[in-house]
């Protein structure tokens, strides 16, 4: 099979920006400083492949899970708003999260992964089911949002109750978003979901590009629809309850990433789908780098999701201003 340009381009330019993150960081090191890092045992190895390594990949595995699952739900819809939040998943996730860390179980290793993962396989059961029973597009995004709202207000409860500040601020600090302290482990457990949730879109990569003829042809194709939307929507879901349970809650990424490569892919929402994951992971490298190197007091680095705001909003902004021009013209 023979792959796309873009998707070459893309790959390398990951591979680069993977190198950079994992040389760069907090503590600079020198030329023979780096020339240890291959010794058994040494300080330098275990920084580089140790810390910096295992976060940088995890960086990279979630953003392409947060692209991956915005260009679906963008192909699915058919909307170019749509993200991994609009159906409520990530706020789901969210939630399991957030009452795990209230019940004090986050000293149990994974136990706070597993209540986020928990809570987006319920929304996307939850939607798979109706995903199956709603036709319309624009009714299965106002059944998102109200799922997203509901979970957002028992996350709001979950505050509200919260038994100590101690505990306020840790939901806060986990729902902000993420990748430190990552090692091998957690990076082991999320690729089953992910690649789950990535052979899903797959699968529905050959509906999302029907229903770009509309809905009556895409009836009309004797393609399972039906079936398709389903595995579109699971997948989403597993997509970014995965990548919600290894950083948090990480916004924009999800929504930008397909806008970024749509001219490449000819607005195939198929052929945009693997563009759209390697673009979210390299979003995210960058904003986990830059979260990184910028200097703040009390050595805080910025969070994942703060980086990826403050960067990415204006970013997405001037796309949607320049696609409002074209639209016009």
């Amino acid at each position: 099979m023979r792959i796309p340009a873009q998707s070459l381009i893309l790959t390398a330019c990951l591979v680069f920006i993977v190198s950079v993150a994992v040389l760069l960081g907090e503590t600079p090191l020198s030329l023979s400083q780096y020339a240890q890092a291959f010794r058994p045992g040494s300080a330098v190895g275990e920084v580089l492949w140790g810390i910096r390594a295992p976060r940088t990949l995890a960086a990279a595995l979630v953003g392409a899970a947060l692209g991956l699952s915005g260009a679906v739900m963008q192909g699915l819809l058919r909307n170019p708003l749509a993200d991994p939040g609009v159906l409520g998943v990530s706020a789901t996730a969210g939630l399991g999260a957030s009452l795990a860390l209230v019940a004090g179980l986050a000293a149990i290793p994974g136990a706070v992964e597993i209540a986020a993962l928990a809570g987006a396989v319920l929304a996307g059961v939850i939607l798979s089911w109706a995903a199956s029973r709603l036709g319309a597009p624009e009714a299965l995004i106002l059944f998102g949002v109200s799922l997203s709202a509901f979970a957002g207000a028992l996350t709001a409860l979950v505050f509200n109750l919260s038994p100590s500040p101690i505990t306020t601020a840790e939901v806060l600090n986990w729902l902000m978003g993420s990748v430190a302290n990552r090692d091998w482990r957690d990076i082991a457990w999320a690729c089953a979901p992910m690649a789950v949730g990535a052979g899903l879109s797959a699968y529905a990569a050959s509906g999302l590009r029907m229903l770009t003829l509309g809905e009556e042809t895409a009836r009309l194709s004797g393609l399972p629809m039906a079936r398709l939307r389903v595995a579109a929507v699971a997948g989403a879901a597993l997509l970014t309850g995965a990548a919600v349970a290894m950083a948090g809650v990480i916004g924009f990424v999800g929504l930008a990433a397909p806008h970024l490569v749509r001219a490449g892919a000819k607005d195939d929402p198929a052929a945009i789908l693997l563009p759209s994951a390697l673009t979210g992971a390299v979003l995210l490298v960058l904003a986990d780098l830059i979260g990184r190197l910028i200097p703040t007091e009390a050595l805080l680095e910025l969070k994942l999701g703060v980086v990826t705001a403050l960067f990415g909003a204006p970013v997405f902004a001037l796309i949607a201003w320049r696609a409002a021009r074209s639209w016009r013209g």
